[in-house]
């Protein structure tokens, strides 16, 4: 049995925060790659391919500007190879750089015999400190037939050899927004099969009714739609699918499944280790990171819903201060927790949806700006993008913010900003100065309209 001072399971968020334990016997515990989920399989590769994406579908929306261009068939294997011929290197050389300073990898997957004892290969490893940053995984939902055909899910999607003439995608979140866009601007022909009345559901409502709009006339897109079996055929795969309007069987080269995530939680074997999940199967911590088991911390996708890279990040600098100072230990607030989807068009939100408010009872003031009314708007041709203001009608602070548009996920920061540092709409509005013409000048407008 080998015994630690530190021993972190996961490398992704998890990695980042080995910096100050020199003085310490550490060990790290990781069964695929160093850099997890984002780095390899999800935010940063999926958005170099929306980088093409962009450029592709850009290109051939330009004739609206009087710029007449054409874009010759996607090189496929050239965008694929210039994604992971950078990011595919990085494993070996964290790796060695762990290993170099003194720390001791694992690159078989552990789980928990008991609290505070692993087993790893055929070994029993004990520590005085565990961190837990074992993150999630794609659900693959129960569907009559998908275990007999060849399917994708964001693990493996971006890998393929050859770019599909066809794709039927399940699901209608943000994964299937985002690879619904990369191949539909790749020249793959794509429909979305989703089980709700709009795509992008978490979004507000307002914002999810003008996607689902739009990616309507990009791709076929079923709506109330139920998948009942899946099978093989000549050409790749036949989803049946129940809609309002009766049966159909979307006939496609590919099938990409994106339904969900869930946390690896299970893998560890959490419970054996004494861990305290929550019905979704997340480990339960409290707002200092601290789990059921004392000297076990957890941080990332295993335990909190949003499942997003810069949330676990924050997770990971509070969780590292923590071990290190004891004596003063920090929570983190989880409050203003933004995103953004990465498709076309792009959306970015942050706080209180309108119909979350009104479910709630919350009274609150909105004000929704288009791009159009603004001059770079106006030099955008753009005619559907706008910016989604929720204050608080009593101290006017921002209750929500929610933007579909080119470059949303930049042009919400300051709201953001706004909201974490409790600064009015007022002083937001009419204190600070816009640059013109910028598209910034639609969040500008909205909060002077509040």
């Amino acid at each position: 049995m080998q015994h630690y001072d530190l021993v972190v399971l996961g490398t992704g968020s998890g990695n980042m925060l080995l910096g100050g334990f020199a003085h310490l016997r550490v060990a790290v515990v990781e069964p695929d790659r160093f850099g997890g989920t984002c780095l390899n399989r999800g935010c940063i590769p999926s958005k170099m391919f929306v980088v093409a994406a962009d450029a592709a579908e850009g290109a051939r929306a330009a004739a609206r500007l009087g710029v007449h261009a054409t874009v010759e068939p996607v090189d496929w294997k050239a965008v694929r190879d210039r994604v992971f011929h950078r990011i595919d290197p990085l494993h070996d050389s964290a790796l060695n750089y762990r290993r170099d300073n003194g720390v001791d990898v694992y690159t078989e997957e552990g789980r928990f015999i008991a609290p505070r004892v692993l087993e790893v290969a055929g070994e029993r490893i004990t520590a005085e400190t565990f961190i837990v940053a074992v993150g999630a995984r794609p659900v693959v939902p129960d569907i009559p037939g998908l275990d007999t055909v060849p399917y994708h899910t964001s693990d493996t999607i971006m890998r393929i050899d050859d770019r599909p003439t066809s794709m039927a995608v399940i699901g209608g979140g943000f994964i299937a927004a985002e690879f619904s866009h990369v191949f539909g601007a790749f020249g793959t022909d794509v429909t979305i099969v989703q089980r709700g009345p709009r795509l992008l559901m978490a979004e507000d409502e307002q914002v999810s009714a003008r996607f689902t709009e739009l990616a309507s006339k990009r791709h076929r897109v079923l709506l109330d739609a139920a998948v009942t079996s899946v099978e093989g055929d000549a050409d790749g795969v036949a989803v049946a699918v129940t809609c309002p309007d009766g049966d159909h069987v979307v006939r496609a080269a590919m099938l990409l499944v994106c339904v969900g995530r869930r946390p690896n939680s299970d893998r560890l074997d959490a419970a054996a280790g004494g861990l305290e999940l929550d019905a979704h199967g997340h480990i339960v911590t409290d707002s200092a990171y601290r789990t059921s088991v004392p000297g076990v911390w957890a941080l990332g996708d295993v335990v909190n819903h949003f499942q997003l890279k810069h949330m676990a990040n924050a997770e990971s600098r509070l969780v590292r201060h923590n071990v290190l100072h004891p004596q003063d230990v920090r929570t983190l607030d989880n409050k203003v927790a933004p995103h953004a989807v990465f498709t076309s068009p792009q959306i970015a939100s942050v706080g209180l949806t309108e119909q979350e408010a009104r479910r709630r009872g919350i009274e609150y003031l909105v004000s929704v700006r288009d791009y159009a009314d603004t001059a770079y708007g106006w030099a955008l041709e753009d005619t559907t993008s706008f910016v989604k203001v929720l204050a608080n009608p009593v101290d006017r602070t921002i209750l929500g913010a929610h933007i579909i548009g080119p470059q949303a996920a930049t042009l919400i920061q300051p709201l953001i900003q706004a909201m974490t540092l409790g600064l009015t709409v007022d002083r937001i509005g009419r204190d600070v100065l816009y640059i013109h013409p910028a598209l910034t000048e639609a969040v500008e407008q909205a909060l002077l309209d509040l």
